[in-house]
């Protein structure tokens, strides 16, 4: 054991983060796919679960270690032009990084990259650099989102710029009480068709992204592109929602998305592509998306309920978790592809249910992802994860739970019991000799952690922080975290 400590630390274990991109020429796991679980039975979803994670693939580094993305949207919605970005400063990953997190997802405005038809903006990109070198310094992965709201500034919202904002003279009737009804304006769902379809604008949305990928497919924080935001379309008379985002998926998303992986891999051959379906996947409806053809591919569904959204309660017996969670797998394990939730988490998060749907969410989400990004790390109200003193608002607290960023060998179980605190990893170390990072969240009981095996763990995360693991190669290890002390509230930094 002290021979592979040594091995281990000589190879620079606890240097910086490994970089989150695949091994070169490392295959892609191949387990035999299997038939979802039906999204109207929990308790076909419940016995299919072990079928659906050994086909969905984990997202891995380039140390070939599988990979657990934790974190939040990061975003600046209110400023633009010359202020644009203003509202993110190195304090979002500084405590991003306190508070036992790893990843942020980054949301960036095509109207801002290019508010003139082929004229990139060089302030906004030295912008985003300028985060990115912050995520470094604080150890955070970056996912750089290709954001939008109801199409862009055409319509009032932030996206595709106005210059690609094409309507053949539909009407649009704004609905601030509802912005997300706008998707069903006519002059908005024509500019998707517009954006799918017209040559001219393909061409542009393939340009834009290879600036992107160009200028940061080196930097060491960026884990990956999410290519559109909620990206939405065109209903045809006739047809319900869930038919026609099926359609939209199979017809249009499908060929942009490879459109668009055709053009970042010119950039950038190993970086991770996100692909998203668009938000109707959040009923429980299966995505229509066909295949990627890109072997660094990550499905990205959101996980929004709508009568949540519109300020219900979480209703426990509805089904609605499960029934999300049932659809949501099919697609990345026919397509062996790993899963990253990119935005979940409701606005009125104080109601009486929401304590339960946070436990059941986050055990929902641990089961079949590689991570997931709460909306949105900001100090205030509304959506934001935190206050103006830094300190978790009511029930958000509980997405913060010790989880393993990074394990060198194969996962044979990780799971977290919220009622006891005590999160326990099993996995067959690789043989080669690596490390297994742990994360654990700040807590003022102090945590204690445990290993069967032939393992040692370095570092103190006593009262929170990112010890690690390092085992025998090959060895099969049991890390246990528990808290000392009976539950309660994590203290934040």
């Amino acid at each position: 054991m002290a021979l592979v400590v040594a091995s281990v630390l000589a190879a620079g274990a606890l240097a910086p983060a490994a970089s989150a991109r695949p091994a070169p020429g490392s295959p892609s796991p191949t387990p035999t796919p299997t038939p979802s679980p039906s999204p109207s039975s929990s308790a076909s979803a419940s016995s299919a679960s072990a079928s659906y994670e050994r086909a969905i693939p984990p997202l891995t580094d380039d140390r070939g270690r599988a990979l657990t993305l934790r974190g939040w949207n990061v975003e600046d919605k209110a400023n633009r032009g010359e202020d644009a970005l203003s509202a993110i400063t190195e304090r979002h990953f500084r405590d991003l990084r306190a508070g036992g997190f790893n990843f942020a997802r980054l949301l960036v405005f095509w109207d801002d990259l290019e508010p003139r038809r082929g004229q990139y903006s060089a302030r906004y990109l030295r912008k985003i650099e300028r985060i990115l070198d912050w995520a470094r310094k604080h150890r955070v992965h970056v996912l750089i989102d290709a954001h939008q709201d109801v199409f862009g500034p055409a319509f009032g919202h932030r996206g595709i710029p106005e210059w690609a904002t094409r309507t053949d003279g539909l009407p649009f009737t704004p609905n601030p009480d509802d912005w997300f009804s706008e998707y069903f304006q006519p002059a908005v769902q024509r500019a998707f068709t517009h954006l799918y379809e017209d040559p001219d604008l393909q061409r542009a949305q393939a340009a834009m992204w290879q600036v992107l990928a160009e200028r940061f497919g080196r930097h060491p924080a960026v884990i990956g592109y999410d290519l559109i935001n909620e990206p939405m379309g065109e209903l045809r008379e006739g047809e319900d929602l869930a038919t026609a985002a099926r359609r939209i998926e199979a017809e249009h998303l499908t060929p942009m998305y490879n459109r668009l992986a055709r053009a970042v891999r010119a950039e950038d051959r190993s970086t991770w592509i996100f692909v998203e379906p668009t938000p109707i996947v959040g009923e429980g409806v299966p995505t229509g998306l066909g295949r990627i053809k890109d072997s660094r591919t990550v499905y990205a569904p959101h996980f929004y309920n709508t009568a949540m959204e519109a300020g219900a309660d979480y209703d426990p017996d509805a089904g609605w978790i499960e029934a999300y969670e049932a659809a949501v797998t099919a697609y990345p394990a026919r397509h062996r592809m790993p899963v990253v939730v990119g935005e979940w988490g409701p606005l009125n998060n104080a109601l009486p249910n929401m304590g339960r749907f946070y436990r059941e969410a986050v055990a929902s989400l641990n089961r079949y992802s590689s991570g997931w990004a709460g909306y949105v790390w900001c100090y205030g109200g509304g959506y934001c994860a935190v206050d103006e003193r830094g300190r978790f608002r009511t029930n958000k607290e509980r997405t913060a739970t010790p989880y393993a960023p990074a394990v060198a060998g194969t996962v044979r179980s990780d799971t977290y019991d919220a009622g006891t605190r005590t999160y326990r990893l099993a996995y067959r170390a690789a043989v080669r000799p690596g490390v297994t990072e742990l994360s654990l969240p700040p807590s003022s009981r102090g945590w204690r952690v445990s290993v069967t095996g032939p393992a040692r763990v370095l570092g103190d995360g006593v009262r929170g922080g990112w010890p690690v693991v390092v085992a025998w190669p090959g060895s099969e290890v049991v890390v246990t975290v528990r808290e000392a002390g009976p539950y309660g509230r994590t203290d934040h930094p």
